[in-house]
């Protein structure tokens, strides 16, 4: 199973990325990112870190989609791969479209996962 921690629930996922998840983990179970106050110092990070560590422990999944708030992920990453986890991020194509002078449009169509190294 495929533990998506990431702001993007799996219920919204276009199904070529349903999928490919599916043959890549069986399936897929969501952890919602934290909510992290741009105002937090990086000690109250690391304890919502050890928070979530503790909670993929509990869940235990074979792998670990990892994408949101950088030094979050910067910090849980590295955790969860010292304790044999798995961890990806999905990749995406950005298509940029002008609308009019002051609106752009941008789509973003997913193309992989990635296994995060290191």
């Amino acid at each position: 199973m495929l533990l998506n921690i990431s702001n993007h629930p799996s219920t919204e996922w276009h199904e070529t990325q349903l999928r490919a998840a599916r043959e890549l983990f069986g399936s897929v179970t969501d952890l919602t990112h934290p909510e992290i106050d741009p105002e937090a110092e990086s000690d109250a990070v690391l304890q919502i870190v050890e928070e979530f560590y503790l909670k993929v422990r509990e869940t235990d999944p074979a792998a670990v989609h990892l994408m949101g708030e950088h030094t979050f992920c910067h910090a849980l990453i590295p955790k969860l791969q010292k304790a044999g986890y798995p961890v990806w991020c999905s990749t995406t194509r950005r298509t940029v479209r002008k609308v009019s002078e002051t609106e752009v449009r941008r789509t973003f169509e997913f193309v992989r996962f990635r296994r995060y190294v290191g």
